[in-house]
């Protein structure tokens, strides 16, 4: 099973022709398109946009709008000024936990998240469920780490405000039902937040049809930079959101005693604007559509589905979360008495990257029983034989250790 995109493709791979990346749940590798449509940017319209009245100010504006335009594509969004850029996943979710959350919720109000969820995801919200006396509670999950919605379903009350959730734990690789879980929350007029960090850059998403009010995603999860993200919106909830920062284009007049705000997108992105970052997403955006979300998703399933097989008959390792067939690209598992930071070294080793902790998602930890996993995560540019130096790899460490 080759990968579905060359390595040539992609600089550091290429430089590095022994090394097994399989952390792209982390961050994924950057393809050429992408650091070619940063740099061409830098070389040939950069300027300060929405402030010049010169033509090369001019251009950077445009280069902008455009990559909105392709990230609104993408994200199967109609509305493009309902696309917000931030500086990615969290910094989206914090922007709604503190300027929506700040404005709508009370004491007594109910926000309930998952068991799964990320802390970006969960402490926001915790947080801001305890600056205003509101009930957080905590959806508990079926056996392999969805969100149990049965359970959700009975929880909603007239008192809850917000339902928060991943689209795909990034520990499990298990996939929610987003419009399930959105249909719940409007049941009873609750605000429906989706981080959609793993679930962007793995599967097609079309944020209107998941009828979902708010979607989160990070660039550098989809082969674009670090430092960039989107938050999308439904427009009457954006529009009734207070801004979170202010100062920059995000004004429309400022008088002395009162300040007005501009419209949409501009009135959510104070300061000056990350450009380069968002033409970097939007390259991003384009290359994954020219592969196409549904065979990136294919190649992932196989991908895990073979890795699945061969790691879970390792003898003493466990394999956490759902069957191979219903994840995302990623693998999480603990190997008997190895503790995963331990065995991430052993890997590294060998050019083997993984990850090893509680990959900022603690609660989930407590609910498996364990302090830590070792995860492998699949992507566009990995093929059979990654999985195959990552079982051998194990084996190695397995005996290394001595463990039976």
């Amino acid at each position: 099973m080759s990968a579905i995109v060359p390595r040539s493709d992609f600089s550091l791979l290429s430089a590095n022709p022994a090394l097994v990346y399989l952390d792209s749940a982390a961050t994924a590798q950057k393809p050429r398109a992408v650091l070619d449509a940063m740099n061409d940017f830098y070389e040939t319209d950069y300027a300060n946009p929405h402030r010049g009245a010169y033509a090369l100010s001019a251009r950077a504006t445009e280069r902008y709008a455009r990559a909105r335009e392709a990230v609104a594509r993408f994200f199967g969004v109609r509305d493009e000024a309902c696309v917000i850029f931030t500086r990615g996943t969290t910094d989206s979710l914090n922007v709604v936990a503190a300027a929506w959350g700040r404005a709508n919720i009370g004491a007594g109000d109910e926000v309930i998240v998952t068991g799964a969820e990320h802390h970006a995801n969960f402490v926001p919200w915790q947080q801001i469920a305890i600056e205003r006396g509101a009930i957080f509670t905590i959806c508990p999950l079926t056996a392999d780490g969805r969100a149990d919605v049965e359970v959700l379903a009975a929880l909603v009350s007239e008192k809850t405000k917000v339902i928060a959730f991943n689209h795909v734990s990034n520990v499990l690789g298990a996939i929610n039902p987003v419009a399930e879980i959105a249909a719940i929350a409007r049941s009873v007029g609750a605000l429906s937040v989706c981080d959609g960090a793993q679930g962007a850059p793995h599967m097609a998403v079309s944020f209107d049809a998941l009828d979902v009010d708010i979607y989160a995603a990070s660039a550098h999860k989809m082969l674009g930079p670090m430092g960039t993200g989107v938050l999308i919106g439904r427009r009457e909830i954006l529009d009734a959101m207070p801004p979170y920062q202010t100062g920059g284009d995000m004004i429309a007049f400022v008088g002395d005693e009162q300040t007005t705000w501009n419209v949409l997108p501009h009135r959510l992105e104070a300061g000056t604007p990350n450009v380069a970052g968002a033409v970097g997403l939007a390259a991003a955006c384009d290359y994954l559509t020219a592969i196409g979300m549904d065979a990136v998703a294919a190649h992932e399933r196989a991908l895990v589905k073979v890795a699945h097989e061969r790691v879970s008959a390792i003898e003493g390792v466990r394999v956490h979360g759902p069957s191979a067939a219903e994840r995302s690209g990623v693998l999480s598992f603990t190997v008997a008495d190895i503790h995963p930071h331990d065995l991430a070294t052993l890997l590294d080793e060998r050019s083997i990257c993984i990850r090893a902790g509680h990959h900022c998602a603690q609660p989930l930890m407590r609910r498996l029983g364990v302090t830590a996993t070792a995860r492998a995560s699949f992507y566009v540019y990995n093929d059979e034989n990654d999985v195959e130096q990552l079982v051998e790899a194990l084996k190695s460490a397995k005996r290394l250790f001595a463990v039976a």
